[in-house]
């Protein structure tokens, strides 16, 4: 079978690999010059930058299942247990798991946390409880504010912003209030009340281009698919009838046994307009289409007659969420912990990046990154603006940053990192399928049963290899090594 893949995003690169490792004829259509998507890395002044500073949790098993089918799992180490650093500029806390089961095992933590008052703890401890009865799946859910939740059980403003803001601005990218209550059960009830490690931090110790891009690249060369880079796809169409009957396998390696030249029960067919540069690459036939570029691309990209109109149109609603990283380096080492999280400050969340970008604690300075989720009001910001509010408040965070000398100060922006993850949004995800056999739908975007995440995107890709295999009615799909999605 020969399947297209649009985009080289996490979604775009598991479905590929799932794909050729069960004996499809890949070919993977990257607009850009790199694989990765929103998980990359560039160069600057001789320091390797990720597009964002991702991490992950022990529960992402299908983003794990990657990482250990792309040979990379030594290079993105799990914590031994949950384990956070929470600064503010009048000290300093701990949020830290014990070996008891869940949910006892974060609640040991909550005395020790003195950004609650005693009030506050008790009632944190009875809302963790609630929590377990919400039903992530019912829509019902999907419309209720997580904020207006929290406040009926008796959690007040200052709790949320202190530690419920802590996980779900950051693993939903808006304000912690304006959240969708499905999103942000499923981030509490699998990441913080399901099984006592799920929520072990996972923080990558090479840069995200070569954990995510250059091993998916080796990883699809060895499988035999083909990689093509600033391939921008300008059009997708049902094949016409008299060039999708009797299409064939191609012949070689990568060919199911005894499938070569065989006529391939495909029931349709694809053609997929190719520009690359300035110049117009051609069309290229297809019995598969896996569509995993972002939602507003794909509602273009999408032929007229796969999903309903109105359907296709709810995906522009989704809008946009953006992050801002703000890079910082000193001339001396300020931070003496890999990452830490922050409260009573406009700073979110501090890593340091030090080694993995190839500082290597050059002349003993130190590089830092801030991210900063839910980025609506700095996005648009100039950086002069940006380096007078956060380098103060990295002072209050850091009593040893306010001797030191800022080498260099820089600003990065992800203006479409998410989704806006608010109520209402679970219902303009769609689903794998489409009303055309053979093409199916991939990205974190999409309906996983997980917020906008690598988590989320991996598991689009396994689906719609999944799909596919469904739809086109063939054993020869599945999802491989990678598995499937839970």
């Amino acid at each position: 079978m020969r399947a297209i893949v649009v985009g080289g995003g996490l979604a775009g690169i598991t479905a590929a690999i799932a794909l050729a490792e069960q004996g499809a004829s890949v070919t993977l259509l990257e607009a850009k010059p790199r694989l990765g998507g929103a998980t990359c890395s560039f160069s600057r002044g001789g320091l390797t930058v990720d597009t964002g500073q991702h991490v992950f949790l022990r529960c992402c098993t299908a983003y794990r299942g990657l990482l250990d089918t792309l040979g990379v799992t030594a290079h993105a180490p799990l914590q031994h247990r949950f384990d956070i650093s929470v600064l503010a500029p009048d000290g300093a806390a701990r949020l830290r798991r014990s070996w008891l089961p869940a949910p006892l095992h974060l609640l040991t933590s909550l005395p020790r946390y003195r950004f609650l008052s005693f009030a506050e703890r008790s009632a944190v401890s009875r809302a963790a409880l609630a929590m377990r009865r919400v039903d992530p799946a019912d829509p019902v859910t999907d419309t209720v504010r997580f904020g207006d939740w929290l406040a009926q059980h008796g959690q007040t403003e200052h709790a949320r912003r202190v530690l419920w803001d802590l996980f779900s601005v950051s693993a939903l990218n808006v304000a912690g209030d304006d959240a969708s209550l499905s999103l942000a059960a499923t981030v509490v009830k699998t990441g913080l009340l399901g099984r006592n490690d799920a929520a072990d931090i996972g923080v990558p110790a090479r840069p995200l281009g070569e954990l995510h891009g250059d091993a998916a690249a080796r990883r699809l060369a060895r499988l035999g698919a083909e990689i093509r880079l600033n391939a921008k796809v300008t059009a997708i169409a049902p094949a016409p009838p008299e060039e999708a009957a009797g299409s064939t396998y191609p012949p070689g390696p990568r060919t199911p046994e005894g499938a070569a030249g065989s006529t391939y029960p495909h029931l349709g067919g694809f053609v997929v307009h190719v520009r690359e540069g300035s110049d117009d690459a051609g069309a290229l036939a297809a019995d598969a289409v896996v569509l995993a570029v972002p939602a507003e691309q794909a509602a273009r990209l999408i032929p007229a007659d796969a999903l309903p109109s109105a359907e296709v149109a709810g995906w522009t609603r989704l809008g946009a969420s953006p992050i801002v990283n703000v890079h910082v380096i000193y001339d001396r080492k300020v931070l003496d912990l890999p990452f830490a999280a922050a409260v009573n400050s406009p700073v979110q969340w501090i890593f340091d990046r030090t080694q993995i970008s190839g500082l290597g604690g050059r002349d003993g300075a130190q590089y830092l990154a801030l991210s900063q989720s839910a980025a609506d009001d700095y996005v648009d910001t100039p950086v002069a603006e940006l380096r007078e509010m956060f380098l103060p408040a990295l002072a209050e965070l850091m009593p040893k940053a306010r001797d030191a000398r800022v080498v260099e100060f820089f600003v990065t922006r992800e203006r479409h990192a998410t989704f806006r993850q608010v109520p209402g949004s679970g219902e303009l995800r769609p689903g794998a399928g489409t009303k055309l056999p053979g093409l199916v739908l991939a990205g974190s975007w999409t309906s996983t049963g997980w917020p906008d995440t690598m988590e989320g995107a991996v598991r689009s890709g396994l689906t719609a290899a999944i799909e596919l295999r469904r739809t086109l009615k063939t054993d020869s799909l599945g999802a491989g090594s990678l598995g499937g999605c839970p």
